[in-house]
């Protein structure tokens, strides 16, 4: 089975941590999106209920055959709204303190990882899902564990992975537009 993660296009959250937030995204560079749509094999699509990856599907000529709340993107809690540049210095923690780390209110990565992987494990056929850096993080680590928190997600970038049974192989992280 083939899964192909789409993370949706830029989101107009003026530089602010989106998150749980449901801001809109730039769908305005066709050529981008004509790219990255060449490239999907889809037999059935999922898609975050979020607006910028519902979005994002209809820029990319994908009607998802349903939305899946648990593909939302990490709860940031107070980080919500906040300047990446003003988020508080956690020190130099090890990626499985960091995957389980809460900001106030908000949810860790493991707790997120833990609603996004059933759906991945659920998958009987090949699959393209329009979501969020997290939600391709969270597939990421069921191969590399919480490493995947180190992966670099661009916007509109395009993350494959294969399974055999009941094991994943990554084929393709952050595949860009432009590659």
């Amino acid at each position: 089975m083939r899964l192909m993660i789409l993370r949706h296009a830029p989101s107009l959250a003026q530089g602010l941590m989106a998150g749980r937030r449901d801001v809109p995204a730039d769908c305005g560079d066709r050529a981008a999106f004509a790219r990255q749509a060449a490239r999907l094999r889809p037999a059935q699509v999922i898609a975050s209920p979020a607006l910028r990856c519902r979005q994002t599907a209809a820029a990319l000529g994908l009607t998802p055959d349903r939305l899946d709340a648990a593909l939302w993107e990490q709860d940031l809690g107070a980080w919500e709204g906040m300047d990446p540049a003003r988020l508080p210095d956690l020190g130099r923690l090890p990626t499985d303190a960091l995957a389980r780390h809460r900001p106030d209110g908000g949810e860790s990565f493991d707790d997120m990882a833990a609603r996004v992987i059933p759906v991945l494990q659920a998958l009987d056929r090949d699959s393209v899902i329009v979501a969020h850096a997290g939600t391709v993080r969270a597939a990421l680590s069921m191969v590399v564990g919480p490493a995947a928190l180190s992966f670099a997600v661009a916007p509109l970038s395009l993350t494959v992975l294969h399974r055999a049974g009941a094991d994943w192989a990554v084929q393709t992280v952050n595949l860009c537009a432009g590659d």
